[in-house]
């Protein structure tokens, strides 16, 4: 089987180290004269003592080696060893293209390693470090480099670790290429990113994007060296086709539109503050903003998949989506929550398994201790729109005041009932979750009309939630808008079941791409990304192409 590399350099390195890497075992197991039998059998005793010493605490690695009774997969001198051994070096040439840290996965060190082991203890101390080696390759390619809870408070991923075990008996059950190869995520979506970044790079190698534009604000018919620096400037991103034109043109409108479509800006043509802001984004800023988005892909490498039908919110782009087979079959704008500690929206995945029309509002303790309650200490009929409600249901009086109560020690919960201006609004979307996240409708209808909409307590606001219901719905009836407006006009808070209960992804990507492969760019209004990319740096991830 051929393995194809991206450059000539490349196959200069695996015919570089081929050599040394097939040739290991010289020093070997057998040996000749009258005492070889001993001399061989303590040499394997000495290579699996060493294995069993080493295996340690990792359950999946012991399992693995106590099943082949500490038989090695690396270090013999068999055509399999030897291929599993040329397969793993030839893995390190994909770190830089995955970005993974550089120098983490070194062939040279490895090499060295290997020449050293002579003696049966050797050989096993270097089984285990083989071992150990390729299952870091394996869990940074597939599912990621970081412990992204360590690093920002509202990342609650678990990373889809595969089991050690299954990732050692993968390698000697199939093709140790193949078994390589398959370890990155196969999502369409990180195939794109990969590519966007190396095509980056190689536009950073080249000079990147060229001179900034040195204006605030540029308009169709505008002329002189301002437009002449924005022409040049979106000729080399890509947006426009060369040209000598020194007028805002209708051309360079329609590209400053294309763009602005892809920033998520709004599409009127016109150079201003923010469409100029992502204009002159620096090139490496974006190639940050992909190279985290590659990180982030990896920890939704799920093993069972995100779902046939799946919901995706990403939190930054402000829209929530449901997909079907791998195609975006509903789109609607969204709201998520402030830029607060308190309130930013969180990142998990979870599985929706109901909705609830005409939902009543149950006020979290949060939010009562920090503005409802501190109003109705000074007032006990303040918050009027919300219900006091004890243990068992029942509507509290207000006339018994709430001066006594602090966040701590009030016994009551508070309701806002159904109806129309119900926080809520006319229905929410629930997959149940220690987070206490869920989609809903908002009366604020006007929200919806700005870029960034960071304006709830941490919640998803839905702008078209009605038309949400009715595709969730078309699963399980064949009129969903009748079956949801049946309900919603009896004013009863109702649950109603998915029949089907569908996976829901909370993400937060600054950079991810259309179905064309056309690279967009979002924002990091929580600063996460920041975080994240530092945090990269310091595990050793490094742009390939230098600053330029």
């Amino acid at each position: 089987m051929k393995k194809r590399f991206h450059d000539s350099a490349r196959r200069a390195l695996m015919s570089a180290v081929a050599v040394s890497v097939l040739s290991l075992g010289q020093a070997g197991f057998a040996q000749s004269g009258p005492n070889a039998g001993n001399a061989a059998l303590l040499k394997v005793t000495a290579f699996k003592q060493a294995v069993a010493e080493s295996v340690g605490e990792d359950e999946g690695i012991g399992t693995f080696y106590r099943a082949r009774n500490f038989e090695p997969i690396w270090t013999s001198g068999s055509d399999e060893d030897r291929a599993r051994r040329l397969a793993l070096i030839e893995a390190f040439a994909m770190a830089d293209d995955h970005g993974l840290p550089r120098g983490k996965f070194d062939a040279a060190t490895l090499k060295s390693r290997m020449a050293q082991a002579r003696t049966g203890r050797d050989r096993g101390l270097l089984e285990l470090e083989l071992t150990r080696t390729y299952l870091e390759f394996a869990h940074d390619i597939q599912s990621g480099v970081l412990e992204p809870g360590k690093i920002v408070d509202g990342i609650k991923r678990v990373l889809p670790r595969r089991n050690a075990n299954e990732l050692l008996t993968r390698l000697v059950s199939e093709d140790p290429r193949a078994v390589m190869r398959s370890l990155p995520p196969s999502s369409p979506e990180y195939a794109r990113l990969l590519r966007a970044k190396l095509k980056l790079e190689h536009r950073i190698a080249r000079g990147g994007w060229g001179q900034k534009v040195p204006a605030s604000s540029l308009r169709p018919g505008d002329s002189g060296n301002s437009v002449v620096a924005l022409r040049n400037r979106l000729t080399a991103m890509g947006y426009l086709q060369p040209s000598l034109t020194q007028t805002y043109d209708g051309a360079i409108e329609a590209a400053v539109r294309e763009l602005q479509e892809d920033m998520g800006l709004e599409q009127d043509g016109i150079a201003g503050g923010n469409t100029m802001t992502a204009i002159n984004t620096a090139p490496e800023t974006r190639l940050q903003s992909i190279m985290v988005a590659m990180e982030r892909e990896r920890w939704l490498n799920l093993p069972e998949g995100l779902g046939q039908r799946h919901v995706k919110v990403n939190l930054v782009n402000f829209h929530a989506q449901i997909f079907d087979d791998g195609k975006l079959t509903f789109q609607t704008k969204s709201v998520i929550g402030q830029h607060r500690p308190t309130h930013e929206t969180p990142e998990f995945s979870d599985v929706m398994e109901h909705m609830v029309i005409n939902p009543s509002w149950w006020v979290p303790r949060s939010i009562i201790a920090s503005e409802y309650l501190p109003a109705m200490r000074a007032n006990p009929y303040a918050a009027g729109h919300l219900e006091v409600v004890d243990a068992s249901g029942r509507v509290v009086p207000r006339s018994i005041g709430f001066s006594q109560y602090s966040g701590r020690n009030f016994p009551f919960n508070m309701r806002q009932p159904p109806g129309p201006k119900n926080a809520l609004g006319s229905v929410k979307f629930m997959f149940p979750n220690k987070y206490n996240i869920y989609l809903h409708d908002t009366p604020s209808q006007h929200l919806f009309a700005r870029e960034v909409r960071t304006f709830s307590h941490g919640c998803v606001r839905l702008d078209d939630p009605h038309d949400f219901a009715y595709a969730l719905l078309a699963k399980q009836t064949s009129d969903p808008e009748g079956y949801f407006h049946s309900i919603l006009n009896t004013r009863q808070e109702t649950q109603v079941d998915l029949v089907e209960p569908v996976p829901v992804h909370l993400i937060y990507r600054t950079a991810f791409t259309s179905a064309k492969g056309q690279m967009n760019y979002r924002n990091d209004v929580y600063e996460r990304d920041g975080q994240l990319w530092r945090a990269l740096q310091r595990e050793g991830v490094v742009f390939r192409a230098g600053n330029s």
